[in-house]
């Protein structure tokens, strides 16, 4: 969402009118879920996805239409084969997609997507809001007074004639060690939705310079972690120090209040040093098998970024178990 609101607030300032184009209903197995988005430009598509394929563009041609008519509406798509408009696809499900005309001419667009942009990086949770009878956008805020029947934090939600599509604010990973493979690691969880702090003892691992896409750089102790952070139950941490010592110093802190997620890089006989002093040092054994260690899918990785690799896709199973675990539900992902 935010590079869309990034092109949006770009493209209408330059004149250009657009359609953003977004999953509101979802049934069966389909590429993407509720909430994927695209926008799509007089040319085609320019940024986002709802899925590829078939029927992302049939999404891009009726969203051309959309903006020649420049008249927003609704339009559903059957991904099935033996569906009366056979569009190509054979996921097995259905989608209904929104076409939300922008008109470049109103100030609105611009002001709104600095708005939005504005409470994605404060991490502000809330809703975008879209108004099914075809009048604007509007943002809903987590919390305000007045806002009644809104979703969970972080949920989709639908009541009559408006959709709720909740701002990403992401999750917060927390990387304990600058070295390598932290450096591969930051990019890539910036790409995939997390917003990640860096901590390491040493400065010149603790810079800015090696980290330009986190959120926080922080130098200090291994040893007083409460003095540099408070971590909370949604954090994801990876620990990759620099010594065993140091790894158990860190995981034993973070133990004391486990975050949803904590993976240890490091072979078997790093983990056996580590959890026995873990051990000694009254941490529970349930506890301690909750840690992902060694960290990261097994993909026999090798190099700083094949293991950045292996991490991230670890985390990003955990998150997607997580959250599907926490509603009820299973978002159809063809390479479950």
């Amino acid at each position: 969402m935010k590079k869309i609101f990034e092109y949006i607030r770009q493209e209408t300032a330059a004149g250009h009118d657009l359609v953003l184009a977004s999953i509101i209903s979802q049934e069966g197995s389909s590429p993407r879920g509720l909430g994927a988005q695209m926008l799509v430009g007089a040319e085609g598509r320019l940024c986002g996805t709802v899925g590829g394929g078939a029927v992302e563009l049939q999404c891009i041609r009726f969203g051309q239409k959309v903006l020649e008519e420049k008249q927003s509406c609704e339009k559903f798509f059957s991904l099935t084969p033996k569906a009366k408009e056979n569009i190509g696809m054979v996921c097995g499900g259905d989608v209904t997609v929104w076409f939300q005309y922008i008109d470049s001419s109103l100030s609105f667009w611009g002001e709104f997507s600095e708005l939005l942009l504005t409470k994605m990086e404060e991490r502000i949770p809330g809703w975008l809001v879209l108004h099914q009878e075809g009048g604007l956008p509007s943002f809903a805020e987590a919390g305000v007074e007045g806002e009644k029947e809104l979703p969970g934090i972080g949920d989709f939600g639908r009541r009559e004639g408006q959709v709720f599509l909740p701002i990403p604010i992401g999750e917060r990973a927390v990387i304990f060690g600058g070295g390598h493979c932290s450096q591969a690691l930051v990019p890539i969880l910036n790409t995939v939705g997390f917003r990640v702090t860096v901590m390491d003892n040493r400065s010149e691992y603790a810079s800015r310079e090696l980290f330009p896409g986190a959120e926080a750089v922080i130098c200090g102790d291994f040893r007083k972690l409460s003095e540099h952070l408070v971590l909370s139950e949604s954090d994801y941490v990876v620990i990759m120090t620099n010594g065993h010592s140091f790894d158990y110093e860190v995981e034993r802190q973070v133990l004391q209040n486990p975050p949803c997620y904590v993976g240890a890089i490091g072979s078997q006989h790093k983990k056996e040093f580590v959890n026995g002093k873990l051990r000694e040092a009254g941490i529970a054994e349930s506890v301690i098998q909750q840690v992902h260690c060694p960290i990261g899918t097994a993909i026999r990785a090798v190099t700083p970024e094949e293991i950045a690799i292996s991490i991230a896709g670890e985390m990003i199973l955990e998150r997607a178990r997580m959250r599907e675990g926490e509603k009820g539900s299973h978002h159809g992902c063809p390479m479950s």
